[in-house]
């Protein structure tokens, strides 16, 4: 017992001043031929009644001195690591930061949100994992249709009516089931579609659809908010055709092309020298597809439209491969910080 407040005494005053006063506290007092590892060897020579307590003492003499050893090493490295000759240069330009920018596809898709805002329509999300009703049978698809086959969609395999959506057109049946017309909303979002990777088509991809449901809507409203998005998009003389096409939940249907904004229209390789360059799929909402949802397609009628965000940021941008947008290249994504500002 003596000894032991013998060494507690001198594990309290002792001085460390430096490395080697430090690495002398380590020998002294925690290698394995320190003092206080000598006392545990005289464990069994103490009385039985006694050995709890004369062991107890001495682990608390070694976590103090391991303590105190902790302390005097953070301060000597603290001293060293603060000890330099060089005098920093405060004069000298800080070091450059490597900011980064907003995606392209991200700025595509604020910017869209933006325009048919301005108009009154709001954005509604969803999930992306969906099941069969929302994607495909309200939406007037044929159970034979195609676009139900495991070539096209992404079929979750515990789950066979559960499925990646393959278009933001299940934001649209949710919205009609939730609430009642008028109804203006857009919906933007990452699809997903079982195709093979080029330069022109990927697996994943980004849609903004819209849906405007009010009574006595007409093909001529459509026509106008295309356009009016169009010439927002891309400029005042763009011009815009609709061609006759053909969706399950649409009727009639159309294929939205816009002038082409490289060759202004005089023929070029991104517009096959045609003049023109598709954007967006529309149509008047089938009558089918409202009564699945709950509304009264005898008081109420609207159109919808779909566009793929990848095409339009290639055509904004002038890009001619869909893949550079998801390969996260810092050298391409660097070329977008002036879009950000």
């Amino acid at each position: 017992m003596n000894n032991i407040d013998k060494i507690r005494s001198e594990i309290e005053s002792f001085q460390v001043d430096n490395a080697e006063t430090l690495e002398q506290f380590r020998l002294r007092f925690l290698s394995k031929k320190s003092e206080i590892q000598s006392l545990f060897g005289e464990i069994k020579n103490i009385a039985q009644e006694n050995r709890k307590e004369f062991g107890q003492l001495v682990n608390d003499l070694r976590d103090m001195a391991q303590e105190n050893y902790n302390r005097f090493k953070a301060a000597v490295e603290a001293v060293s690591g603060n000890n330099t000759t060089e005098i920093p240069d405060i004069t000298r330009p800080a070091a450059r930061l490597n900011v980064g920018s907003m995606h392209p596809i991200s700025i595509m898709m604020n910017e869209v949100r933006q325009i048919f805002e301005e108009i009154g329509f709001s954005a509604v999300e969803g999930p992306d994992i969906e099941d069969d009703w929302h994607v495909f049978t309200a939406l007037n698809f044929a159970e034979e249709h195609p676009a139900r086959d495991m070539q096209d969609t992404f079929f979750i395999k515990l789950r066979p009516d559960v499925l990646l959506r393959t278009h933001t057109s299940s934001l649209q049946v949710r919205t009609m089931e939730t609430q009642k017309p008028p109804i203006r909303v857009i919906c933007p979002g990452r699809v997903f579609r079982n195709e093979a990777i080029t330069s022109r088509a990927h697996c994943i991809f980004h849609q903004v659809e819209g849906l405007y449901i009010a009574e006595n809507v007409s093909f001529a409203d459509m026509k106008q908010t295309l356009l009016y998005f169009a010439q927002r998009m891309f400029g005042d003389d763009v011009r815009i055709r609709l061609r006759p096409s053909y969706f399950p939940f649409t009727e009639p249907s159309a294929e939205m092309d816009i002038s082409c904004n490289i060759c202004g229209g005089a023929g070029c390789n991104l517009c096959k020298h045609t003049g023109w360059v598709e954007i967006l799929g529309c149509g008047m909402v089938d009558p089918n597809v409202l009564e699945n949802c709950g509304i009264d397609s005898g008081k109420y009628s609207g159109f919808a439209f779909g566009l793929g965000i990848e095409r339009m940021t290639m055509l904004k941008y002038r890009t001619n491969d869909i893949r550079l947008y998801f390969e996260n290249d810092v050298r391409f994504l660097q070329q977008f910080k002036a879009a950000t500002k």
